[in-house]
């Protein structure tokens, strides 16, 4: 008896199977859509649309820049509200490794500041992103960390950072309260920007004096006491965060030096 050809045995798989594999295939991409559709709809981004259109809802959500709630080690870095938090999922399978904070208006037009002092970085192909390193992490001494800055640029990639910072800027000392750039809606894919936003994160150091990979979650810090803000999606799923202790301003603040 000849063998059968490996080809004609696969041929022979029940066409149910098939039919089976496809099922499961649509649906886990429809519980995935339904899962992003069911995040945007609900808490926080259940209220996009009006921040984003109304002026008075905008600033009854929105922190001003420098805000410092209960002694916390970093101020606020820009005028704007939070509305993507750390851990939080955008998609299926993802979790989101910093703060995104919508300043509403146009892009290029909301300032963004240091939050706390270090040595700014910004690799010669960055036109929206600058990185500060902390060697003594203010919450544990003598941990470097890293804070980093993203979506200073515009849909083309046309950069809103300082003219002080130009691509390839290395180990600039920079105070906290320094100028860093401008909000922009900058994502790589000139095709598919990210909408307005500034994206920051807490990220931890390699050992070696670099930073490890932002996009990675377990790459980053948990940035609740850094800011002493709930910015924890785990933790608050669903509100706005709010400063839940006394707010002060730091001295370089607009809202401190208005007064």
């Amino acid at each position: 008896m000849k063998p059968i050809p490996l080809n004609r045995s696969l041929a022979r798989r029940p066409a149910w199977l098939y039919i089976l594999i496809a099922l499961v295939i649509v649906g886990v991409a429809v519980v995935g859509y339904l899962y992003y559709l069911g995040g945007r709809a609900s808490g926080r981004w259940a209220y996009f649309t009006a921040i984003a259109t109304r002026q008075e809802i905008f600033d009854n959500y929105a922190i001003e820049p420098g805000a410092i709630c209960d002694n916390a080690p970093f101020a606020y870095p820009i005028y704007g509200v939070p509305l993507g938090l750390w851990d939080q999922s955008y998609r299926f399978g993802h979790r989101h490794a910093g703060v995104d904070i919508f300043p509403g208006g146009e892009i290029g037009k909301t300032p963004i500041y240091a939050v706390y002092p270090g040595y700014l970085s910004r690799y010669e192909d960055w036109s929206s992103t600058v990185i500060i390193r902390v060697p003594s992490d203010p919450l544990n001494p003598g941990r470097q960390i890293w804070v980093y800055y993203t979506h200073m640029a515009d849909q083309q990639g046309n950069s809103f950072i300082s003219d002080e910072f130009p691509a390839g800027t290395e180990e600039v000392y920079v105070e906290a309260g320094t100028l860093l750039g401008y909000a922009g809606n900058y994502s790589g894919d000139v095709n598919n920007p990210t909408g307005l936003h500034l994206h920051i994160s807490v990220v931890k150091d390699d050992g070696e004096g670099g930073f490890l990979n932002e996009l990675e979650i377990a790459n980053t810090y948990d940035p609740v006491p850094y800011f002493n803000l709930p910015f924890n999606h785990n933790t608050n799923p669903d509100d706005f965060p709010t400063c839940a202790g006394e707010l002060a301003y730091a001295d370089w603040a607009p809202e401190a030096t208005d007064d």
